[in-house]
């Protein structure tokens, strides 16, 4: 069969990788952009997801571009610890996790299926538009073409994988009557700053006083020569801004002027020379079905969810190693098709409702709300008083079970097939 995915981001070049490696010779990517270029600012790979890129082959590469992250802390703005875990190799993970820019995994990927799958099989400036599934069962893709003057051409495929986005034309064409994602009402700023290393230097930060809230982590572990590593920050607020002034730093920085948390200084980490995005906080409602016949779809075209564990990215990887294993095991596509769809959506519709609910970040909205003056005064002065061990552990535990990224699920070798990558990898940061 040939393959046509609509989608050159993570999820849709992982898909063409894993494909080729079950097997599927015929595979083609098809991208909007006019070319790949590296964008985008940090994303983390949780265990389960760097497990099936190591499957891949990709295990060294990926460790070169990336930190391990080996502690995940949830304070309140008062700086004061209200759950920490640590993470990868130290939480008893066989893999780690890992921070990396987007656009370096994005760039990753793009060279390799170029040279696993041919120069030809990325073809960009090629947006798809639509689609219909002929009475032959192959299926007519639409295409759009910015830098030949709008023009259209039509290509013909046996399966199409949208690994088109949130805004997926393959999702909109199943689901014409869906309409735009959804807001969650929320303001989100992201960057990367250049600054110094804190809490050790492998450490994300989660803060928040139940509206405000800012993630932090690093991109590098090894400081450049004026001792400074790239940051990934997202700040948000929950609800609606009184003033919008036009500079866009001024929407959020003086919210953050006395946040501290160990040795980091939030306002110095936001407050850099670098642009700053602002968007909207969105995600789409879980569906019914991922599979039409021949027609399915993966990352966020299928389940693009509120972005609380860092796991949008991972599960999206997740995916595409599933779709190619069941593509490998049934002759038949639609067969195929249907039984990825079975695997995985049940699972993924129910963390992205979770993620609404805002996943295991919520233990901060707990701990703002029993203790709004922080712990001081509630008896130990920790976070203990008013959240029990138990109760944080037990959200912690059930978030990672329900997404598989405990210890439990990740250890194991690849359900979807036998690693290319290290029989016993690394430990990270070995390879530097």
């Amino acid at each position: 069969m040939n393959i046509l995915i609509a989608g050159a981001g993570i999820g849709g070049l992982t898909a063409a990788l894993s494909l080729h490696a079950a097997g599927c010779e015929d595979v083609c990517v098809v991208e909007a952009a006019p070319e790949i270029r590296p964008l985008g600012a940090g994303i983390n790979l949780l265990p389960n997801a760097v497990r099936e890129l190591a499957a891949l082959g990709l295990y060294e590469e990926l460790l070169r571009r990336s930190v391990p992250l080996e502690r995940l802390g949830y304070f309140n703005h008062h700086g004061q610890t209200v759950w920490s875990e640590r993470r990868g190799h130290g939480a008893g993970h066989r893999w780690p996790q890992l921070a990396v820019f987007r656009g370096s995994l994005q760039e990753l990927l793009a060279d390799r299926v170029a040279e696993r799958l041919g120069p030809d099989a990325v073809r960009t400036d090629a947006r798809l538009t639509g689609f219909t599934v002929a009475d032959s069962g192959r299926v007519r893709v639409d295409l759009g073409h910015r830098s030949r003057g709008g023009t259209a051409s039509t290509v013909e495929t046996d399966v199409l994988v949208g690994a088109d986005g949130i805004r997926s034309a393959v999702r909109g064409t199943l689901y014409p009557q869906e309409g735009s994602p959804r807001s969650q009402g929320v303001v989100v700023w992201r960057g990367v700053t250049r600054s110094r290393p804190f809490m050790g230097g492998r450490s994300m930060v989660v803060m928040g006083d139940g509206h405000w809230k800012v993630v932090v982590y690093p991109l590098a572990d090894i400081p450049d020569a004026s001792g400074d590593v790239p940051v990934n920050w997202a700040a948000s607020y929950t609800g609606d801004l009184d003033v919008r002034p036009a500079e866009v730093r001024d929407r959020f920085l003086p919210r953050f002027a006395d946040w501290r948390c160990e040795d980091l200084v939030v306002r110095d980490v936001l407050g850099g020379a670098e642009p700053a995005q602002e968007f909207p906080m969105m995600d789409r409602d879980p569906l019914p079905r991922w599979s039409f016949g021949p027609v399915t779809l993966l990352g966020d075209a299928a389940h693009a969810m509120a972005p609380m564990g860092s796991n949008a990215t991972t599960q999206a990887v997740v995916d595409a190693r599933a779709l190619a294993h069941a593509v490998s095991l049934h002759a038949d596509p639609v067969h195929a098709l249907r039984e990825y769809d079975r695997e995985r959506r049940p699972a993924m519709n129910r963390l992205q409702l979770m993620n609404r609910a805002k996943g295991p970040e919520v233990v901060i909205d707990l701990a703002c709300a029993r203790a709004p003056e922080g712990f001081t005064g509630t008896g130990t002065g920790d976070a203990d008083d008013v959240l029990p061990h138990r109760e944080l552990a037990a959200i912690a535990h059930a978030y990672a079970t329900a997404a598989g990224t405990d210890p439990d699920s990740s250890n194991f070798p690849s359900p979807y097939g036998s690693p290319e990558g290290p029989a016993h990898p690394v430990r990270a940061g070995a390879a530097r």
